[in-house]
C-alpha cells in the first residue's frame, strides 16, 4: 500500500483555511476585501454571536456571472491574475484563489450575486460541498452569509478567545479598511447595533471622525508629500493627542493596510521629541506607489509586505512629518484640559465636521445620580457646559504644582580631577527588587543645601554628603501614593459637577466593556453615551484636583496597551507608570522649601531607596571617600 497520497480537495481547503481563515475577523476581511476588488460604493457588514453563528457582507459591487459563481469556490480560482506579469502589477486586495474555498470547506455558506443583467444566481454550500445552485431574480451585487462557522472543525473553535474580543477584531479590521478606501460607504451591525458608519464621500477626515470620534478629527493634520517613487497623503495628529500604543498608526500601501515596523519608526522619528516616552500619535498615512516596488505574496493575510526602495521611503516619510509639524503653532489649548469647560461663543466655534448620516441620541443607565439642571450638552461640539453661572477654580494643595523659584544660589561646576580607589556607595535596601524594606537600615535624617542643573538635590550629615535624584525620589512616593490608592477602592466617590465624555473606536470600546470591572476595581465607573462614547460622573476622591479626566485617560490607555484583566497585575503597572509620569523631571528647580518637602516625604516611603523600576534614588559619598579624593588620607604604600 502506498504511504503518500493526494489530499482530497475538501481537506486540502480545510488545511488552507488554517492559515487564511484564523477567526471570523479573518472572514469578514477576505469578504469585504472581494467587495472593494468588485467595485462597491456600499457594503454592509452583519453580525451575529461576533461571527460566529453569522457574518453577512452584502455589497452593490459588480456581482458575478452565473457560470463563474462554480469556479469562484474552486481552488487557486481567481479573477484577478492571467499571466505571470499580473503577479508582479497587483492592485487588487484579493488574489490568491485560497478564501472562498477555505471559508466554505470549515462553514456553511450562501452566496446571492448578480450583475445586472439577466437572472442571478443562488448558491449554498456545506462544508465545501454544493447542495443547492439557482438562477434567482437578484439586483445588482453580491450578498455572501457564512454560517456557523468552524461547525466541521470543532478543534478550531479552542483558539477562538471570547466574543467581545472577536468582535473586537472585526471592528478593528473594519476600520482600516474604512480609512483605506474613504470613497466605500460602509456600515457594521452587530446584533442589531451599529457599531460603524462612514459616509463613503472620500473625505478620509470624515472617516476619521465616524471611527475616532470628531473631537479627534478636529486635531488631525493633513500631511502631503511625494518624490520619484512614492506619493504620501493622509492625516496626523497633534502631538497632543497620543495614545499608550502603536495599534493607532495605520499605514495603507496602494489601498491595502499593511504593518510594518520599520514605516512605523520613521513615523515616531518624524515627531522626534515632541511627543512624550511611551505615546504614540494617531496616524492615517496612504502610500501611493508603483506596484512593481512592493511584494504584497509573501504572506497569506497579506498584511506583510516587501518593499523596495524601503529607505528612501523612510526618509519621505519623517522628513514630511517634520516639515507638517514645523508649521504648527504646537500650543494646545487650556480648554481642552480644563477640568471644566464653558460653551464657546458662536464666533469662536471650531467648523464642524458635516455628516451624512444620523447618529443615535444619547441615551444614560439607569443610576441614582443625576446631572445638575443648570447643565447643558451641545451636541454639534460634543461638550457639556453652565447655562448660567461660572465655576470657581478647584485649588492645588501638592507641591510640587507651586510656583517655581530658581535658587539664588548656584552650585558651580569644580574643575575636573582624578578619583584615586574612591567607593561611590549607592544607598540601597540588600535586595532591591523588593519594595519592602526593613528598617535595620533606616533612611538618614538629611540637611538639604542645595540642586545641580535642576536634577540633583545636595544633603548631608554627620555621615557625608548625599545626592538625591529628584525624579526617582518622587517617582517612588507617588508610586506608593497610588499603589495605596488604587488598591483602596470604596464608595467615597466624588460627584463631577460636569460628566467626562470619554471616546473610543468600536474596537476599543468593546475591550474595555468587556473588563469594566477591571476597571471598577481600580475607582473607574463607566455608563454607554451612545455614539462611541463613555461617560464618568463620579471618580474616587483621591484624584488630584484638576486632573481627573487625565488620571481616567492615562489609566484606560494603560488597560488598552497592556491587555491586563489581572487586577492585581492592571493596578501595579498602572501605579508605576502614573508616577512616572506624574514626577518631576530633570532640568526643574524646586526651591528650598519644596526640596525639602520632597526629602520628608520620601522619608516616610517603606522602600525610600530605590524608584519603582529599581534604579538608586540616591548615593552616598562617606566622609572617609571625601578625605581620600582631596588626599586629605594618603594611601598606604
Amino acid at each position: 500500500m502506498t504511504k503518500i497520497e493526494e489530499l482530497s480537495q475538501t481537506l486540502a481547503n480545510q488545511i488552507a483555511a488554517g492559515e487564511v481563515v484564523e477567526r471570523p475577523a479573518s472572514v469578514v476581511k477576505e469578504l469585504v476585501e472581494n467587495a472593494i476588488d468588485a467595485n462597491s460604493t456600499q457594503i454592509d457588514i452583519y453580525l451575529e454571536e461576533s461571527g460566529l453563528k453569522k457574518i453577512q457582507v452584502v455589497d452593490n459591487g459588480d456581482g458575478i456571472e452565473a457560470e463563474d459563481v462554480l469556479n469562484a469556490f474552486k481552488r487557486h480560482a481567481t479573477s484577478k491574475i492571467h499571466s505571470r506579469d499580473d503577479l508582479f502589477r497587483i492592485r487588487s486586495l484579493g488574489f490568491r484563489g485560497e478564501a472562498l474555498p477555505s471559508i466554505a470547506s470549515v462553514s456553511e455558506v450562501t452566496l446571492e450575486t448578480s450583475t445586472g443583467e439577466g437572472d442571478g444566481s443562488y448558491l449554498f454550500l456545506s462544508g465545501g460541498a454544493v447542495k443547492e445552485n439557482k438562477p434567482h431574480s437578484l439586483r445588482k451585487g453580491t450578498s455572501i452569509t457564512v454560517e456557523n462557522l468552524f461547525f466541521n472543525t470543532p478543534a478550531r473553535l479552542k483558539y477562538v478567545k471570547t466574543l467581545q474580543t472577536e468582535l473586537a477584531n472585526i471592528g478593528d479590521i473594519v476600520n482600516r479598511l474604512a480609512m483605506s478606501h474613504p470613497n466605500v460607504a460602509f456600515r457594521l451591525m452587530h446584533d442589531g447595533n451599529r457599531m460603524l458608519v462612514t459616509a463613503g464621500n472620500g473625505d478620509l477626515k470624515q472617516t476619521i471622525a465616524g471611527i475616532y470620534g470628531v473631537a479627534t478629527a478636529k486635531k488631525m493634520l493633513p500631511i502631503k508629500s511625494e518624490d520619484l517613487d512614492f506619493r504620501l497623503s493622509g492625516y496626523i495628529s497633534l502631538p497632543e493627542v497620543t495614545r499608550a500604543s502603536r495599534n493607532y498608526l495605520s499605514l495603507i500601501i496602494n489601498g491595502r493596510y499593511i504593518k510594518n515596523y520599520v514605516l512605523n519608526k520613521a513615523i515616531i522619528e518624524g515627531y522626534g521629541s515632541k511627543l512624550m516616552v511611551g505615546r504614540f500619535p494617531l496616524v492615517v498615512l496612504q502610500i501611493d506607489m508603483d506596484p512593481l516596488l512592493v511584494d504584497v505574496n509573501v504572506h497569506p493575510t497579506k498584511q506583510e509586505v516587501r518593499l523596495s526602495k524601503e529607505k528612501d521611503l523612510v526618509v519621505l516619510i519623517r522628513e514630511a512629518i517634520k516639515d507638517v509639524l514645523s508649521d504648527q503653532v504646537l500650543i494646545p489649548n487650556a480648554s481642552d484640559s480644563a477640568p471644566y469647560r464653558k460653551r464657546m461663543a458662536p464666533e469662536e466655534k471650531v467648523e464642524q465636521l458635516n455628516f451624512d448620516f444620523s447618529t443615535p441620541k444619547p441615551t444614560f443607565q439607569k443610576n441614582e445620580r443625576t446631572i445638575p439642571s443648570d447643565l447643558a450638552y451641545d451636541k454639534e461640539s460634543g461638550d457639556f457646559y453652565l447655562k448660567h453661572s461660572s465655576i470657581e477654580e478647584i485649588k492645588e494643595t501638592n507641591y510640587e504644582s507651586k510656583p517655581t523659584v530658581v535658587p539664588e544660589v548656584e552650585i558651580r561646576e569644580t574643575p575636573s580631577f582624578q578619583v584615586e580607589e574612591t567607593t561611590i556607595e549607592v544607598v540601597e535596601p540588600k535586595d532591591n527588587m523588593e519594595d519592602s524594606v526593613t528598617q535595620t537600615e533606616a533612611f538618614p535624617d538629611l540637611e538639604y543645601f542645595g540642586q545641580m542643573h535642576g536634577t540633583y538635590l545636595f544633603a548631608q550629615n554627620k555621615e557625608g554628603l548625599f545626592i538625591i535624584d529628584q525624579h526617582a525620589a518622587q517617582e517612588r512616593i507617588k508610586y506608593e501614593y497610588f499603589r495605596e490608592k488604587i488598591g483602596d477602592v470604596s464608595t467615597n466617590l466624588q460627584e463631577l459637577l460636569v460628566p467626562i465624555v470619554l471616546e473610543y473606536s468600536a474596537d476599543d470600546l468593546l475591550r474595555i466593556k468587556e473588563n469594566q470591572h477591571v476597571l471598577e476595581e481600580v475607582g473607574i465607573y463607566l455608563e454607554d453615551f451612545g455614539n462611541n462614547s463613555l461617560i464618568v460622573r463620579a471618580h474616587p476622591t483621591w484624584y488630584i484636583s484638576g486632573q481627573e479626566e487625565s488620571i481616567i485617560r492615562e489609566m484606560i490607555d494603560i488597560f488598552l496597551e497592556t491587555g491586563k484583566a489581572d487586577v492585581a497585575k492592571f493596578r501595579e503597572d498602572t501605579a508605576i507608570m502614573m508616577s512616572c509620569k506624574r514626577s518631576i523631571k530633570a532640568n526643574h528647580y524646586l526651591d528650598e522649601k519644596q526640596a525639602r518637602a520632597l526629602l520628608e516625604d520620601l522619608k516616610t516611603c517603606e522602600n525610600p531607596f530605590n524608584c519603582p523600576h529599581g534604579r538608586p534614588v540616591l548615593i552616598r559619598f562617606t566622609n572617609n571617600d571625601m578625605e581620600k579624593m582631596f588626599k586629605r588620607i594618603q594611601d598606604p604604600h
